[in-house]
């Protein structure tokens, strides 16, 4: 029912979205413009094909774009990837070199100066990377609308956003209209600024705190709920960074609400239809032949069976990873050799500071920066 609502959407500016268009085309020309480090990320490591085809980005592609850090997800081959809130279109290009020449990218952003950027460039990195024909687009217009941008229902293999959600007024529209376009099987993977606790009207009213990702954060609590009324998959925490404000006029308005930049992945698939049951994982996906961390619960090693239960069952079952994985029911001739997941989170604070104790320095940052590139060159 949430699907079919969304996918009527009507036409949606407020004060809100003229704000933001002002602030991300106008305000920002660079990272330095920013006035919190929430929108710095912290170093991050990539597989080497990631890195080359980050070098292959058009050096103005890159300064003018603001993300958190890099949204990467795996077994992207042929895929068809829709980008929410794409910027000047760094990802979508770097996206573009994985998917291949049979796959496609789609940015969809409501602010023309960015698109004007990304446009500029579409002939120039198709010829860098060899494709006859672009395999690219930009479309203006909002995350909270994309069937009335002219985007097809059940049309996407994946969409990734890459701290935009927190920009909309309206999250749980932003969630049903990405549900309306992808695929049965397919995956939102986001990466996002969330809160501790539900914000006060001064804090979201605040045009600067709101064009920073910190006035818009959703209470993590609220993904969770917001998710499930959908139609998604219980959202799967990937990883977490604390984010420090470091800034003392916006500190004081904030008062004692923290924040995390965190990843999610959910899908769109049937809940409560398939049972729990052993998985060994065949090791082809690129860039993590020998071990996939799938989020912060499970990762699956090569040849290695796994337990899993019957949500995880359905995501491998029914989403692209399905041709990577043999299922076989419990208690199957493995024996003892079963590999019991570890406990889980879907608290982002809680992550933010395990990960913290086991490699302190590492999980804290933010979201949203140009600056997060300098660990890729």
């Amino acid at each position: 029912m949430a699907e079919e609502a969304s996918c009527c959407a009507k036409s949606f500016v407020d004060n809100i979205h003229v704000d933001v268009k002002e602030y991300y085309g106008k305000v920002l020309k660079k990272s330095s413009d920013l006035k919190s480090n929430a929108c710095v990320t912290p170093v991050q490591r990539f597989p080497d094909f990631i890195l080359q085809a980050l070098k292959k980005v058009h050096p103005e592609v890159t300064d003018r774009y603001y993300g958190c850090g890099l949204v990467v997800p795996e077994c992207l081959e042929v895929c068809r990837i829709l980008d929410l809130g794409s910027g000047s279109g760094r990802d979508c290009y770097m996206l573009s070199q994985l998917v291949g020449e049979r796959g496609h990218v789609t940015g969809i952003d409501m602010t023309e100066d960015q698109l004007e950027v990304a446009r500029t460039y579409i002939d120039y990195h198709m010829q860098e990377f060899g494709y006859k024909k672009p395999n690219v687009s930009f479309v203006q217009g909002y995350i909270e609308a994309l069937t009335e941008a002219g985007l097809e229902r059940s049309s996407y293999d994946i969409i990734i956003s890459n701290c935009v959600v927190n920009l909309s007024p309206d999250k749980k529209r932003v969630l049903a209209e990405a549900y309306c376009v992808l695929k049965d099987g397919g995956e939102l993977y986001f990466s996002d600024i969330y809160s501790s606790g539900r914000l006060t009207e001064e804090i979201k009213n605040h045009k600067v705190l709101w064009g920073e990702c910190l006035g818009g954060a959703l209470w993590w609590k609220d993904l969770l709920r917001l998710a499930e009324e959908v139609g998604f998959s219980t959202p799967r925490l990937v990883k977490a960074n604390v984010i420090t404000v470091d800034n003392k006029e916006l500190q004081d308005i904030l008062g004692d609400f923290k924040f995390v930049s965190a990843t999610y992945r959910l899908f769109k698939v049937p809940k409560g239809s398939t049972k729990p049951c052993q998985v060994i994982y065949n090791g082809n996906i690129k860039g993590v032949e020998d071990s996939f961390q799938f989020d912060c619960q499970y990762t699956f090693k090569i040849n290695e069976v796994v337990e899993v239960d019957g949500e995880m069952a359905s995501i491998l079952t029914h989403s692209r990873f399905s041709e990577d994985f043999t299922l076989q029911p419990p208690g199957g001739p493995s024996g003892p050799c079963v590999v019991k997941p570890k406990a889980g989170s879907v608290d982002p604070f809680v992550l933010a500071l395990q990960l913290e104790k086991e490699s302190p320095g590492s999980a804290t940052g933010g979201c949203c920066s140009t600056q997060s590139t300098g660990c890729c060159k």
